[in-house]
């Protein structure tokens, strides 16, 4: 690992990005891999979110007890999912880091706006499977080239009216599903090293002060207060990382 690499910024992420996951439960990637990318290459950056994505979402996954029951209901999704991240992952090999990091900011920017006013939709039983690939395919396209898919996926889980264990179960397996392929094409194509993942293995630590840090939030401040801080915080880095 090089001497000058930005230590400081990567404690600072993880902690910023795990205070935000313990005040509402996701964001992790929303915002450590932006704040990371200000540093260092954007898909180093998400490289380095491969231990603590897979571990707490398999976890939630298995905790949450219906994994093969969400795994049929959403294969639809699931499928395209996988297959769109991985193609996008090969489209963006000829990418410049100044082009990745253009279209992280307008993913980010992206989620953002479906963050800010909250679409509400409604999918019908019959139209849940053509309109969960379609989700799909949008999912695997962003998150091969950001990773971040959270508001899209929630936004969709949002409109069919689950209830609250099947939503986190859900979230969960669809989440996993989609940080597989992402990380296995990236080592595949060479876009992360194993000292990335090394590092992510690191990165466990600052993030559970930030979810102690979270939690304690979540107690003292109003959500609605906090996720206009973090609406615009996201905002800041967007832009920051389209004149970078």
């Amino acid at each position: 690992m090089p001497l000058d690499f930005p230590w400081f910024a990567f404690i600072l992420a993880f902690v910023l990005g795990g205070t935000v996951k313990g005040a509402l439960g996701v964001g992790l990637p929303l915002v450590a891999v932006p704040m990371l990318s200000l540093w260092i290459p954007s898909p180093q950056a998400i490289g380095m979110m491969v231990v603590p994505v897979l571990t707490s979402n398999f976890w939630q996954a298995v905790d949450g007890g219906r994994l093969l029951q969400s795994l049929r209901r959403f294969r639809a999704m699931i499928g395209v999912q996988i297959v769109a991240t991985v193609l996008t992952v090969r489209m963006t090999l000829a990418l410049s880091v100044s082009q990745m990091n253009a279209l992280l900011a307008f993913v980010l920017l992206l989620g953002v706006a479906i963050m800010a006013f909250q679409p509400t939709l409604r999918v019908s039983p019959n139209r849940e499977e053509a309109v969960g690939a379609g989700v799909g395919l949008f999912s695997g396209l962003l998150g091969g080239v950001s990773s971040l898919t959270g508001p899209l996926v929630i936004t969709y889980l949002l409109s069919l009216k689950i209830d609250r264990d099947t939503f986190v179960a859900s979230i969960s397996v669809i989440y996993l599903s989609a940080a597989l392929p992402l990380y296995a094409a990236m080592l595949w194509f060479h876009r992360i090293a194993l000292t990335d993942i090394a590092l992510s293995a690191l990165a466990m630590l600052p993030m559970a002060v930030g979810l102690f840090l979270g939690k304690m939030l979540r107690q003292r401040l109003p959500e609605a207060a906090f996720r206009k801080l973090l609406l615009l915080f996201l905002t800041v880095i967007a832009v920051i990382l389209l004149l970078k």
